[in-house]
């Protein structure tokens, strides 16, 4: 019982700064949605206003008039399906044959992997800008979609999952007569599947909020995915911030979504990256 009573103070003291943090956290998502009430006049004057005057719902409708909403909805689950099933397949696959399987050289091609997740990734726009254009893809969805195809990050993370799965799945299977292929999809992915999870919720997360590589290859506003067409409202000059935060409410709700329905995978995945390696 003293035990448990001195540890209380830490518990609260705990749990105070958790709740200060969850706020400081939706104080910017708060301040959008404010601001997308507001009128243009409101969202510039300083001292900022804290309620507007009027809730000018109307900032909603004249984004959907002003852009194509819906094709860029259209385009973002186009390419986050198809980065998804890429890199989610693509990444298992590699990251089974690093972790269970033993062949010369591994450990160094494991190294160069981690190193292309050390280095920036605006190195590689010009490369990929080059092949995407050699192939005749500007101006289509296939050249949002080839940057996400391969994760070394999603080999990263899976690798750890298949490392933790004990060696006698492998051992019996083997002695059943299956192959490299069948233990690999009908055991091994099955028993990944939170990883796995985990990994498509990353991959739509990094291809949602993408915004240099869609800017770069596709001039067609009809090709382009939400985070590319919302950057068309800012001006060169000036920024209607009202519509400029609905658009970027109209934006986020998708992932928040997502988010809810598999944050136990979510964290699950964060958890796992730091597990054996």
């Amino acid at each position: 019982m003293k035990g448990k009573t001195k540890s209380n103070p830490n518990l609260i003291l705990v749990h105070v700064l958790l709740i200060i943090g969850a706020v400081a956290m939706l104080l910017p998502f708060i301040w959008m949605f404010i601001t997308s009430l507001k009128t243009l006049t409101e969202s510039t004057t300083v001292p900022p206003t804290l309620i507007p005057s009027k809730f000018m719902w109307s900032n909603y409708s004249d984004v959907f008039n002003l852009l194509p909403f819906g094709k860029f909805y259209l385009n973002s689950v186009l390419m986050i399906t198809f980065r998804i099933i890429g890199s989610v397949f693509f990444s298992a696959m590699a990251a089974y044959a690093f972790a269970r399987i033993k062949f010369p050289g591994r450990n160094i091609l494991f190294m160069i992997v981690l190193i292309q997740m050390m280095v920036p990734g605006q190195i590689f726009i010009i490369p990929q800008y080059l092949l995407v254009s050699k192939l005749g893809w500007l101006n289509s969805i296939k050249a949002l979609v080839l940057p996400g195809v391969v994760s070394a990050y999603g080999t990263f993370l899976l690798r750890q999952f298949f490392m933790s799965l004990p060696d006698e799945l492998e051992e019996a299977a083997i002695l059943d007569g299956c192959n490299r292929w069948q233990i690999f999809s009908k055991i091994m992915m099955p028993l990944t599947k939170s990883g796995l999870i985990a990994m498509g919720i990353f991959t739509a997360l990094f291809a949602w909020k993408d915004l240099m590589w869609p800017l770069i290859v596709n001039m067609s506003v009809d090709k382009m995915p939400l985070s590319a067409g919302l950057a068309s409202l800012q001006g060169q000059y000036s920024t209607n911030f009202p519509q400029l935060m609905a658009g970027s409410m109209i934006a986020i709700w998708p992932m928040l979504i997502i988010f809810m329905i598999f944050q136990k995978q979510f964290i699950a995945g964060i958890a796992t990256t730091g597990s054996k390696g």
